[in-house]
């Protein structure tokens, strides 16, 4: 083939490829930027690099997480590297040979060696695991970490690579282990599992395990942290922190017994004396130290106000070393009860928009993931601003000049009056109340005509069945009823006129398998808390999304990828149709399709990573883009929605 006929076929091609796509005008979408920063640090250890340096790492969360190291003596960050596709990491552990481990992204584990500026990804630790919790180091060069959903324990070393410890799940129908801690007088692993609680000790060269935990403790969450301390005469102590109570048990590993209860110890670390003589830790906020084969009613308060420990570490020099998690760098000597502190330089890192709204007065908000926080950006200027105070807002709703706040962890709610100034700490934003046992609130609906919020919840870790929330906006009230469809959690809501209309999900709380196989649409009267009836619209649908009042006055919503059409006056579901197809149901789903009903008579939505077009006659999807979700409309027509860290927009 000569190079001219080449030349024309290959224009050829890219005159066929351009026009396959030029019915997407790509000059419609606009890329705002990131609009929330933190520096939020993780997880942290001290260590010593190779020439015997004292520094301190920590993870910083963003998009990417990057990896951050300091001299010890002089303060300085001598490292600040990308973790790549990680958001964060939970813990670090520095092995026997000196490598430092860090949990990353999608299951792989990576590695650094301290006084280099490298970081390298050791990949997959065990296939299916795609989350990494606590790391603990071992004999050797070995270290072990624990894996989610698979209840997993792995070891790595250098030279044999990545192995299962526990031949399986360490607990039958469990997703987490949460904690580890290695001890090496006996070479035994302990771990802690959720999300009901064990605690298991195990031979990683056999496998074989044991439960320990007290049978009064089994029906708590989690044993989420894991520690050991020396003790006199061999009396070393496994510290383990019982989640849903805040309950610290000490366990000696000499007498195998449970010696005490403590309650509010801060578990993310503590730290022990070569001696056995004390153990330092921080309790609201307070460093303590008491003997830990004395009970901790004898404690001393050394000082007040330091903060939350992430990591300990007792010097050659005597002095009691420990990050805390704002950022602070403090030494104590016990022998002056001289306490010093350093505030470490964290660079800001762009964190994952995890919830969006249009205001009364057109801005966009947003809610950050994990790091919390919220921001908004105004479409006439371009402004962005960022606003502090809340921890991580799964959904945000308006009613009237207010803006309410559904906000994880523990079901809080908030409610913000937007013509007055931002002020947290002056009770604007205003708590308003939480419900035990539950957990989110990504399902909300403002009803104006009855000055009416209501909220559909997801439970707590280890649950099934989210409740209905109310709040009077006249009576400044707010009411829980229980969950309106057995095991079933609440995914969208939306107002007929005269009930309010629910689709649930088969989720629960994370750590909890379903134990129904279809999600429901219900009707609820939010006068008296009750169900009025309810259906199956999509036969299969592990969750059903994006509630909204259609071009026909009828309610639009998705189930798994089928579209359904429900008459709110005949109570009946009066037309399906599959769009596009769905990823099978993994561990649990709690969102997924938002729709809008646009001005160009259109319906908007995105769903599994893509923004699209549906035409409400023909009921044919165009698919607009790909890497979207969430999606709300501004004042003027425009749709926003995400892509990781980014607002981006469109213009229909």
């Amino acid at each position: 083939m000569n190079h001219l006929k080449q030349l024309s076929l290959a224009f050829l091609f890219f005159a066929v490829l351009t026009e396959s796509f030029s019915q997407v005008d790509t000059t419609r979408f606009t890329n705002h930027g990131p609009q929330l920063f933190a520096s939020m640090i993780q997880g942290s250890v001290f260590a010593k690099d190779q020439h015997g340096n004292d520094l301190i790492y920590t993870v910083v969360r963003g998009e990417p997480a990057h990896l951050l190291g300091y001299d010890l003596k002089t303060r300085e960050l001598i490292l600040d590297q990308a973790l790549p596709k990680a958001d964060g990491a939970w813990d670090l552990a520095q092995s026997s040979d000196g490598t430092l481990y860090a949990p990353g992204a999608n299951g792989s584990l990576f590695a650094h060696i301290p006084g280099t500026q490298e970081v390298k990804d050791l990949g997959v630790v065990l296939e299916g695991e795609t989350y990494l919790w606590n790391l603990s180091s071992g004999a050797d060069g070995e270290v072990f970490g624990a894996t989610y959903p698979g209840c997993r324990v792995f070891r790595y070393h250098p030279k044999e690579g990545f192995s299962d410890v526990g031949k399986g799940p360490l607990v039958e129908n469990e997703n987490y282990v949460r904690s580890l801690a290695f001890y090496p007088k006996t070479g035994m692993l302990y771990a802690g599992v959720g999300s009901k609680a064990h605690l298991i000790e195990i031979n990683p060269k056999t496998g074989e395990k044991k439960e320990l935990l007290p049978e009064k403790f089994k029906d708590f969450e989690f044993v989420y942290g894991l520690e050991i301390v020396p003790g006199l005469d061999g009396n070393d102590r496994l510290f383990a922190l019982i989640t849903n109570g805040s309950i610290t048990l000490v366990y000696n590993l000499k007498t195998r017994e449970f010696e005490q209860e403590i309650q509010g110890m801060d578990m993310r670390a503590i730290a022990g004396e070569n001696s056995g003589r004390a153990v330092y830790y921080t309790s609201k906020s307070d460093l303590m130290s008491f003997d830990p084969a004395q009970s901790v009613e004898t404690a001393q308060k050394l000082a007040e106000g330091v903060g939350t420990a992430l990591a300990f570490n007792i010097g050659t020099d005597g002095k009691v070393y420990f990050l805390t998690s704002g950022a602070n760098l403090i030494s104590y000597d016990p022998k002056d009860n001289l306490l010093e502190k350093t505030k470490l330089q964290i660079p800001g890192q762009p964190i994952p928009i995890h919830s969006l709204l249009t205001a009364p007065d057109g801005k966009i908000w947003s809610g950050g993931y994990l790091a919390g926080g919220n921001a908004t950006f105004d479409p006439k200027t371009g402004t962005h601003t960022f606003l502090p105070g809340l921890d991580q807002t799964e959904a945000m709703s308006v009613l009237g000049d207010q803006i309410f706040f559904g906000v994880y962890p523990k079901g809080k709610f908030y409610v913000y009056d937007s013509k007055s100034k931002w002020m947290p700490k002056e009770n604007n934003p205003k708590f308003l109340g939480q419900k035990e046992g539950q957990s989110r609130s990504f399902a909300q609906v403002s009803i104006p005509e009855r000055q009416l919020l209501v909220f559909g919840m997801i439970p707590e870790y280890g649950k099934l069945g989210g409740a209905m929330v109310t709040y009077d906006l006249a009576k400044e009230e707010l009411k829980f009823f229980d969950s309106p469809v057995d095991k079933q959690s609440i995914a969208t809501l939306a107002y007929t006129g005269t009930y309010v209309l629910g689709g649930t999900t088969i989720s629960g709380g994370l750590g909890k398998n379903p134990e129904t196989k279809e999600a429901v649409l219900f009707a609820w009267d939010p006068t008296t808390g009750q169900t009025l009836f309810d259906t199956v619209p999509v036969p299969g649908a592990s969750a059903l999304t994006g509630l909204i009042k259609g071009p026909d006055g009828n309610f639009w919503g998705m189930g798994d990828g089928t579209l359904f059409i429900f008459d709110p006056v005949e109570r009946k579901v009066i037309f399906t149709q599959k769009l596009y197809d769905f990823p099978p149901f993994k561990s649990h789903i709690w969102r997924s399709a938002f729709l809008v009903l646009h001005p160009d008579g259109n319906i908007y939505g995105t769903d599994w990573e893509k923004l699209f077009k549906l035409d409400p006659l023909t009921k044919e999807v165009t698919q607009l883009t790909k890497n979207a979700a969430l999606l709300v409309m501004g004042n003027d027509g425009t749709l926003y929605f995400k892509r990781g860290t980014e607002l981006w927009s469109y213009r229909p």
